[in-house]
């Protein structure tokens, strides 16, 4: 599963004869900051997204080929989310800093595309429930639609601010693990 291997790119530093003191070690972990920020947003982020698909899939009575395709594109996205931290654990910090950025946002557009298509997918008369909740679907349907344009914000500001990009991009885990307790 792609969130464990978020933890693959958590590095233990690398200190070197006199430089090995719990001073240098404590330094040496604070400098590596932006990798454990990457990490929790990543962390979070696929969490928050294992949690909607099962929201999803519960208002489901059956698949068909569309569905499956559309399933399989957000996966094969959100096995991409290992790689954006990476990006941006390596270079943040550096003036690559915006590019990482934008491919880490990026990479949030395409899953947030990926997921509105698995949303109208699952929702067809065909796929749902019966008994799905309409209030479900209905806020459901409304709230997938503000992905695909903020996390393209998050990508345009990216070149002009790293930081606010990441913002962005944390902020949404945060609105989508608040939407789940509605569900």
């Amino acid at each position: 599963m792609a969130i464990t291997l978020l933890a693959l790119e958590l590095k233990v530093p690398h200190l070197e004869g006199a430089q090995i003191t719990s001073q240098a070690l404590a330094s040496a972990l604070l400098h590596q900051w932006p990798g454990y920020f990457a990490f929790a947003t990543s962390f979070f982020t696929v969490l928050v997204m294992w949690v909607h698909h099962h929201v999803i899939f519960k208002q489901v009575r059956g698949t068909d080929a569309r569905l499956l395709f559309a399933n399989g594109f957000l996966l094969m996205m959100i096995t991409a989310v290992p790689f954006s931290t990476s990006v941006v654990t390596e270079y943040w910090g550096t003036p690559a800093a915006p590019v990482a950025s934008a491919l880490y946002a990026g990479t949030f557009v395409l899953i947030a595309v990926a997921f509105y298509l698995v949303l109208m997918s699952a929702f067809r008369p065909a796929m749902l429930d019966p008994a799905a909740p309409q209030k479900t679907i209905a806020r459901l349907r409304r709230d997938y639609r503000f992905g695909p344009p903020l996390y393209l914000l998050a990508t345009i500001a990216a070149p002009f601010s790293p930081l606010l990009s990441m913002a962005i991009c944390t902020a949404l885990w945060v609105f989508w693990a608040i939407t789940t307790k509605e569900c």
